[in-house]
């Protein structure tokens, strides 16, 4: 990743398709004042994503991309990523696989968030698989996308422990709260600014 000159903030946009806590916790990075990241952007598979409150309420360009016809809907974001000069995209929660041709374009430069300790538990339902196989420990991994589903390089990751008293709901609620802490530190960790 480039490195940064000056006050030199790197365009970023952010895709989302949910409650957008990852969103806020990135919104609120962003603004410090040493931060390497400047949200330009923030892109929406679902009209009803509850995050995209958090993109009008920082005056955040945001836009709702249909995706019922895959081609035309990954043209149209091609498209805005261009014209917004978009230099890093972050995926929070974004529940659509990219294709081929948007890794491609942005080559080591789409990071993701996966609630797992990644090779462990990719896709969906990561919670629920994870105290069914009586798991010790869980976690959550920020990594590079490549075409293969959540086994792109691994940028940070962090460890909790499962407790007994854990259903997947409660456990989900605990990975997400790190979720929100270690994104930007990653973020950070791959531009290469000091964290």
């Amino acid at each position: 990743m480039e490195k940064l000159n000056g006050n030199k903030k790197l365009a970023v946009s952010v895709f989302i398709s949910g409650r957008g806590t990852n969103l806020k916790s990135l919104i609120e990075f962003s603004k410090k004042k040493k931060s390497p990241i400047k949200i330009v952007l923030i892109i929406s598979n679902n009209k009803s994503a509850k995050g995209i409150n958090y993109a009008k309420k920082n005056k955040i360009k945001f836009l709702i991309i249909n995706y019922k016809n895959k081609k035309k809907a990954e043209n149209k974001i091609l498209i805005n990523l261009k014209k917004n000069k978009i230099k890093l995209v972050c995926l929070a929660g974004f529940m659509k696989i990219l294709s081929k041709k948007i890794i491609n374009i942005y080559k080591n430069r789409i990071l993701n968030i996966h609630p797992s300790l990644l090779p462990k538990y990719k896709g969906l339902n990561t919670h629920q698989r994870v105290i069914k196989n009586k798991e010790k420990f869980t976690g959550c991994t920020v990594h590079l996308v490549n075409s293969k589903l959540d086994s792109g390089k691994i940028i940070l990751q962090k460890k909790i422990k499962v407790f007994k008293k854990d259903n997947e709901y409660s456990l989900a609620k605990r990975v997400l709260e790190v979720e929100n802490l270690i994104y930007p530190r990653a973020i950070k960790k791959f531009i290469g600014t000091n964290p």
